[in-house]
């Protein structure tokens, strides 16, 4: 009973080995931004876009989702991914209008890949 013990508890251990975890300096890293930042015409001296703050993304892989970030409020993420192509949208868009992804990337081990995606708030 104690030998079926222990093989199990070995088993469990290299199925979770088998797995590998992303290291903290591979992923993306970046920041999101949206525009127009105000309807109608553009404005002199004005920005036309600005910061996507405190919004949650969804990072998705072959096998389905694979991670959740949140911007901070200055638009900017970090985020921890094993090597891979990956499509990122906003988690939920609630009647909002535009377009929020999906941005693809790809992620090399070793490398923190930095990106700078824009989203169309659809004003005009």
């Amino acid at each position: 009973m104690k030998a079926g013990f222990t093989l199990l508890i070995i088993l469990m251990c290299s199925s979770f080995a088998q797995t590998p975890a992303p290291s903290s300096g591979t992923g993306i890293e970046g920041v999101i931004s949206m525009g127009p930042a105000y309807g109608g015409p553009a404005r002199a001296g004005m920005p036309n876009s600005r910061p996507l703050p405190n919004t949650t993304f969804v990072v998705s892989g072959d096998k389905g989702a694979a991670a959740e970030f949140t911007t901070d409020e200055t638009g900017r993420f970090r985020i921890a991914l094993a090597p891979g192509h990956y499509s990122v949208s906003i988690k939920e868009k609630k009647g909002m209008i535009g377009h929020y992804g999906p941005f693809s990337v790809d992620v090399t081990a070793g490398q923190m890949k930095a990106v700078t995606w824009y989203c169309d708030t659809g004003m005009r």
